[in-house]
């Protein structure tokens, strides 16, 4: 089609090229489908009380995962938090995964951005909450490659798109796999050499835990397992040692009330002894 306007005062008529291209009609069904999508979601059940973390940028980061086939379908949430919820979700091959959905109106902005400042991967981060989340995410899909490649047992980290995480999820048909403080411990000696060798790998790999306990500890098939690590920091943070500390102190006491002969001191003396960070 061909249009004509007036050029000015002038008795010119300009030709107007506003014919449909390809480009256009494609843009207007992408636009379709992602309302479409959007209004799926939003009529879910398990997610309409999750309006705080569903904003449009989010139906957005959601809907490139679907579309890059990360992700097939939605559940019901596995766990709700201030700073994130997570969900079941199938995956590309019809694997149960976890979608971790950081909120970025709710987040503890200052924690975040301590944790953030002085790691050197994420110099310069500064600004909105929104951009100190996304930046938070990038870390933890960062850290759970780094975990694994070090030999440590933590989700496999699938895929991130701006303040979503898609990951290996930890549980069976039963829900949700539990926490150490959450099943009986046969033998806590093994389980604490288990979790020892697991902060010796993380800390000769250069990096610190930060928040580490038995509630960051979970049984999955049979095997103990470090969950969120989005708060980790490199041995170069200048909290790092800070970080140390708590996770030996955390750690030790646990197993200690369980009978095993450990004290915080002597769990750092161990890791400072048997790794050598970067």
């Amino acid at each position: 089609m061909t249009e004509f306007v007036e050029s000015g005062d002038s008795a010119e008529w300009e030709e107007i090229e506003v014919r449909d291209t390809e480009a256009d009609r494609i843009a207007r069904r992408q636009d379709r489908e992602f309302s479409e999508f959007r209004k799926r979601l939003k009529d879910t059940e398990q997610f309409k009380v999750e309006g705080s973390v569903f904003d449009d940028a989010t139906y957005a980061a959601l809907y490139k995962l679907v579309q890059d086939d990360y992700l097939q379908a939605f559940g019901g949430p596995i766990s709700t938090g201030k700073e994130a919820n997570v969900y079941e979700a199938i995956g590309e091959d019809g694997e149960t995964v976890a979608v971790k959905v950081y909120l970025t109106t709710t987040s503890n902005f200052q924690q975040m951005s301590d944790y953030l400042a002085g790691d050197p991967r994420f110099e310069g981060i500064r600004g909105t909450t929104t951009k100190v989340v996304i930046a938070w995410v990038r870390k933890e899909f960062s850290n759970l490659r780094r975990a694994r490649e070090a030999g440590v047992a933590v989700p496999d980290p699938i895929a991130v798109q701006r303040n979503v995480l898609v990951m290996e999820y930890l549980g069976d048909e039963d829900g949700p796999a539990p926490t150490l403080d959450e099943v009986e411990i046969e033998n806590p000696e093994t389980a604490f050499s288990v979790v020892r060798e697991y902060m010796r790998r993380l800390y000769d790999a250069g990096l610190v835990h930060g928040d580490l306990s038995e509630y960051n500890l979970v049984v999955h098939d049979g095997q103990i397992t470090v969950i969120d690590v989005g708060q980790a920091v490199t041995v170069h943070h200048p909290n790092a040692e800070d970080f140390l500390e708590r996770d030996c102190k955390n750690v030790a006491s646990f197993f200690a009330d369980l009978g095993v002969d450990v004290t915080t001191d002597s769990l750092r003396a161990y890791l400072d002894a048997e790794a050598s960070p970067p």
